[in-house]
């Protein structure tokens, strides 16, 4: 067997104690004073300095040095060169980052010179590690140690990851698509689909027994069916279920599919306050059957409870359908009227 070095972790280790003996200013202080002793005494016992410091193990000019001042000395510059880099700068490669966390700076700096900074790799690393210190991204090393975290899969085909900057202006410009875990009784659960409209906060839902990529296939149908306007994007999260006849479905219905970046939730902020109001507005307030296919029909009469007469908030105290016939009318008023 060949052994062509140590394991990683054993490296990592020996480093890690480098760095903490290192840092011991005290402990290096004491060890400085022990040579310098065991030097005098070979000394005082008949060595010359030269004799005595090569049996110590330092030079002459080391022992002289320590002699006069153990203690260790920081050897930071008293100016050190400031960061030039502009705020501006800083977002594009946080962003940049944060959508692609294993690349390093030899993919991100083409990358951000294309969105037109003039800036090298070399500066793009030095941004990274700032940020990597201020603990706004999470180091690749870490990254690759989470085995359990979702990454990009090179199997999509059709799904790219969703632009971070990517905010719908319009009805239908991008569906936000998630699923919820309910147990309508002790031992029986189901899967609930959401389907919702961050603009005109329009919803549409389907309870399964299972989340299957087939399933959330066959709710798209009903997505497009029940939205009373043209669905144009999706964004979904990384589950499994958005994958496989789903994004083929997507795909054939010329329907724009995003996927969201590992571990941000927060992005799929609106689906998932919806979410909320379907587990404490129907499901904990109305006595329900078990079966999926006794409870879809009860599901759809909320829906349309919540889309046209429910009051929104975020609407001005109109309902979802108030807020797509006032739209409508809107645009068609001339346009000096409007």
């Amino acid at each position: 067997m060949q052994v062509l070095g140590l394991p990683g972790h054993i490296i990592r280790s020996g480093k890690l104690a480098s760095r903490i003996a290192a840092t011991s200013s005290d402990n290096q202080a004491a060890i400085r004073r022990a040579a310098v002793a065991r030097w005098r005494q070979a000394m005082a016992d008949g060595l010359s300095a030269e004799q005595a410091a090569r049996a110590v193990g330092s030079s002459r000019a080391t022992l002289y040095r320590w002699q006069r001042r153990a203690e260790m000395r920081s050897r930071r510059p008293h100016r050190v060169r400031r960061k030039t880099w502009t705020s501006a700068l800083v977002g594009a490669v946080e962003r940049l980052r944060l959508d692609y966390p294993m690349w390093g700076k030899a993919k991100l700096g083409p990358l951000v010179r294309a969105q037109g900074f003039a800036v090298s790799d070399a500066t793009v690393g030095r941004i990274l590690a700032s940020l990597v210190e201020r603990g706004v991204v999470t180091p690749v090393p870490t990254l690759r140690r989470r085995t359990h975290a979702h990454r990009w899969s090179a199997r999509r085909r059709f799904a790219v990851r969703l632009p971070r900057d990517l905010k719908p202006d319009k009805p239908g410009g991008l569906i936000q698509i998630d699923t919820l875990f309910v147990n309508l009784a002790p031992g029986k659960a189901i899967k609930h689909f959401t389907a919702y409209c961050p603009v005109a906060k329009w919803t549409v839902a389907k309870a399964c027994n299972r989340a299957t990529a087939a399933a959330a296939s066959a709710f798209l149908d009903k997505v497009i069916a029940d939205m009373p306007f043209p669905v144009e994007a999706i964004q979904v999260d990384g589950g499994s279920e958005f994958k496989a006849e789903f994004e083929a479905a997507c795909q054939a219905k010329g329907i724009r599919l995003y996927e969201l970046p590992p571990k941000r939730p927060q992005i799929n902020g609106a689906v998932e306050r919806c979410n909320g109001a379907w587990r404490y507005e129907f499901y904990s307030s109305y006595d329900l059957p078990r079966s999926v296919e006794a409870l879809n029909p009860i599901l759809d009469s909320f829906q349309y409870l919540y889309n046209h007469h429910r009051p929104h908030g975020a609407l001005a105290g109109r309902t979802p359908a108030e807020y797509i016939s006032q739209r409508r009318a809107d645009k068609a008023l001339p346009a000096h009227m409007s």
